[in-house]
């Protein structure tokens, strides 16, 4: 199928669902009127304006209150809405940013009434925004997102980000062992699920292997955004699975005057860990400084079969920031430091070797938002520079004698920054952005094991993003974006003569539906195209990674990734009853696999892998569903599946997919505490590639009990028991070499937090 073919497939396909969505939601938003209410008048026209200064209000909705008449406000906030029951009336004013206003008034035949309507501004309810999905906040939703934050971090609390997000519908985790466990978005890891630290990448390796773990403690988070499918247009052309932002409140923002700040303590048996934390933050009227600072030391995973070795891990990770606020620009200034040393499981049938991942990052970032008059209003500048080390070591005792030899280190200096700017709404376009992106790293490779050569890369990408309301319950988003991208392998003593650079100009761009028939149900579609150019490793591997525990080969003659796909949901909320329906397809030209050749280096005795690529299709589903029957009382279920297998030859399936999962939760929150009972089921998972092992299925259980200490819930403490039967299971994901070993058992975790 090529790719004419495919867009053709895929956009027939959202617009006959549009088309049969845009029937029903007509016929069961309309009014029905008796004999005598059949007279229709001339209509209703006038002004939405804002209440404190009287300045027109552009694009917000204006609807006739039980019928499906409506519009939606132009530039100058001017409406009109024809033909409407004669007699009383009641308008409805609604959108964004504003509070629900209603109008009441009377229409006679032949008539048209003037309004005008005031209405309050509320500001972007924050909760419920996701802004890694647009640069303007706009809530409308144009794929699959969601958001964590305050309490239901704590309750998620674990080693790893992979850890606290794996179980969400649609997002898994890559592991080896708990501290390098990254999540996976739909069946995609590495580089195409960008993960980033305030909106700007992080600066370490953890998209280049499975040992490689994130630079950051989750501890550290104060909010975790996930946008699923291609997330492309703000952030680089790479993200072919999707974007997890991670945010801290290192740079102070919306502070409290004073003191404020937060503290939390941790331990769990399964491993023996320990952790702390704590964050300060002190602010007047214009200035502010904070400072956190997390700890954490656990020892090797236990599982069901034994202690799992090569898996203990240390971490310090601090920072402190500055924060101001004037008249017309906010934003500060941060500094942080992260300290990570951890084992690998690699080998594991030597009792007298062991290996150590010593990671050391330091970063710089600031954040400053400017408002000004004219069209353009608003703008923000992000940056953030690091400085990584990161040195495979590996150890042998041989009659108390400890020898220590680097096999692999990285050094890393890179960059990343963003300016984007916000215009006012005009002609058919509601608020859009316009925006560039500065990236790049130098990354030198040495060690006696340095399987690849080092990389100079950098990128620079101008993008928009720009939204159409088309009516009000209709609007549609468009975005471009295109970037420059130099890439030069840089020669070591393992590599003395490469050379080779690789120059791209990338276009990615996005084109979505938000469909919203009435006030509990939103529609959203996307259909984008993706591109991404290979990394150092999969052009020119060629040894023993002892952080994966395989020999790598890569090939100098892969070509970039070239993806087309769409995804759609639906979210219907009414009272207690809440669902969201997710489908996707993704088709990829030249997408670059990872995959086991069934052969083993006869040198390290390490299974072979060999990075190839060939086009391929994705598609699969997510469902989430909630419900609050009585007060305090809610069952929660989630599922996904994803299937992913190439296009051409014998339409072989692609290795690391996870299987068909489904979870469910119940809980019950009675004010000053809760009680919580999960179960995760993970179907077998036996649509492998050649030479990949099937993995068994496995059902989990876990028990929850929560208590706010006072009736604020400044002080809370939370007990949790993961795996409570100690099952015996493997994770289809794990890149842990010998598959004897079972992933963790049985966990008991203690969890206190203090907020101030």
């Amino acid at each position: 199928m090529n790719i004419l073919r495919r867009v053709r497939y895929i956009v027939s396909l959202l617009l006959t669902l549009y088309l049969l969505l845009f029937s029903f939601s007509a016929q069961a938003g309309s009014r029905t009127y008796s004999a005598d209410e059949t007279e229709t008048c001339t209509g209703v026209s006038g002004r939405v304006v804002a209440e404190h200064d009287g300045e027109p209000v552009p694009f917000i909705n204006v609807i006739i209150e039980e019928t499906a008449l409506g519009t939606v406000t132009d530039q100058e906030g001017r409406f009109e809405i024809k033909n409407i029951p004669c007699g009383e009336n009641r308008l409805v004013v609604k959108g964004m940013e504003h509070k629900t206003t209603y109008l009441e008034f009377e229409a006679d035949p032949g008539e048209l009434v003037e309004l005008t309507v005031e209405v309050e501004y509320t500001g972007v309810e924050l909760d419920e925004v996701v802004f890694t999905s647009s640069p303007t906040a706009s809530g409308f939703r144009y794929q699959s997102d969601m958001s964590i934050m305050g309490e239901d971090l704590i309750r998620r609390s674990e080693i790893s980000f992979g850890e606290v997000l794996d179980g969400e519908p649609g997002v898994a985790m890559r592991s080896m062992g708990s501290a390098p466990a990254r999540p996976v978005i739909r069946g995609m890891d590495g580089d195409r699920v960008l993960v980033l630290e305030n909106g700007e990448r992080m600066g370490d390796v953890s998209e280049s292997a499975a040992g490689h773990s994130l630079a950051m403690d989750p501890l550290s988070t104060s909010r975790m955004e996930v946008v699923k499918g291609p997330a492309s247009l703000l952030y680089g052309s790479s993200a072919l699975g999707g974007v997890i932002n991670i945010f801290t409140r290192d740079i102070p923002e919306d502070w409290d005057r004073g003191a404020t700040g937060a503290v939390s303590l941790q331990g769990a048996t399964m491993n023996n860990m320990g952790s702390g934390f704590g964050r300060y933050t002190y602010g007047n009227e214009k200035l502010a400084t904070s400072g956190r600072v997390a700890y954490r030391s656990s020892g090797n995973i236990t599982t069901p079969e034994g202690v799992l070795p090569g898996t203990h891990t240390d971490h310090l990770d601090a920072a402190m920031g500055f924060g101001l606020e004037r008249d017309n620009v906010t934003g500060g200034i941060s500094f942080s430091a992260n300290m990570q040393t951890y084992g690998l499981p690699e080998e594991l049938d030597d009792p007298y070797e062991d290996i150590e991942n010593r990671q050391q990052r330091y970063g710089f970032q600031g954040r400053f938002g400017f408002e000004r008059e004219g069209f353009f209003d608003k703008a923000q500048l992000r940056f953030h520079g690091t400085y990584l080390s990161q040195k495979e070591v590996e150890i042998e005792t041989i009659d108390d004698v400890i020898d220590e030899d680097i096999e692999l280190s990285h050094d890393k200096y890179s960059f990343s920054t963003t300016f984007t700017m916000q215009h006012k709404p005009r002609g058919i376009f509601d608020r859009g952005a316009f925006g560039i992106n500065l990236h790049g790293h130098n990354l030198e490779i040495g060690g006696e094991e340095a399987f690849t050569p080092g990389e100079e890369r950098i990128n620079a990408g101008l993008f928009t993003f720009q939204e159409i309301p088309v009516t009000h319950w209709f609007r549609l988003q468009t975005g471009l974006r295109m970037d420059v991208n130099h890439v030069s392998a840089l020669p070591n003593h393992v590599f003395p003569d490469v050379t080779k650079t690789r120059n791209a100009v990338n276009f990615t761009g996005s084109v979505g539906m938000n469909f919203r028939p009435s006030e509990n149900i939103e529609i959203g579609s996307q259909f984008a195209r993706s591109h991404r150019n290979p990394l150092v490793e999969e052009l020119f591997a060629d040894g023993p990674h002892l952080c994966s525990g395989v020999y790598e080969l890569g090939n100098p003659d892969l070509k970039d990734e070239i993806g087309h796909g769409a995804d759609m949901f639906i979210n219907w909320k009414n009272g207690a009853f809440t669902f969201e329906l997710t489908g996707y397809v993704n088709y990829f030209d030249n997408y670059i696999i990872f995959e086991p050749t069934g052969e083993t280096d006869t040198g390290s005795q390490l299974p072979v892998f060999e990075y190839i690529d060939e086009d391929a299709r994705f598609f699969g589903s997510e469902f989430s569903m909630k419900v609050i029957p009585v007060e305090g009382l809610m069952l929660d279920v989630g599922m996904d599946y994803v299937n992913a297998r190439r296009t051409t030859g014998d339409r072989e399936y692609l290795p690391f997919i996870p299987p068909f999962r489904i979870n469910s939760e119940i809980e019950y929150d009675y004010g000053r505490g809760w009680l919580a009972a999960r179960v995760r089921h993970a179907a077998t998972q036996d649509r492998v590639a050649p030479k990949e092992d099937v993995t068994e299925g496995y059902t989990l259980l876990g028990l929850q009990a929560g208590y706010r200490i006072n009736e604020r819930g400044n002080h809370s403490i939370v007990l949790r028991v993961d795996n409570v039967m100690d099952t015996k299971y493997r994770d289809h994901l794990s890149r842990v070499e010998d598959r004897h070993y079972a992933m963790p058992g049985r966990d008991l975790r203690l969890m206190y937090r203090w907020v101030f």
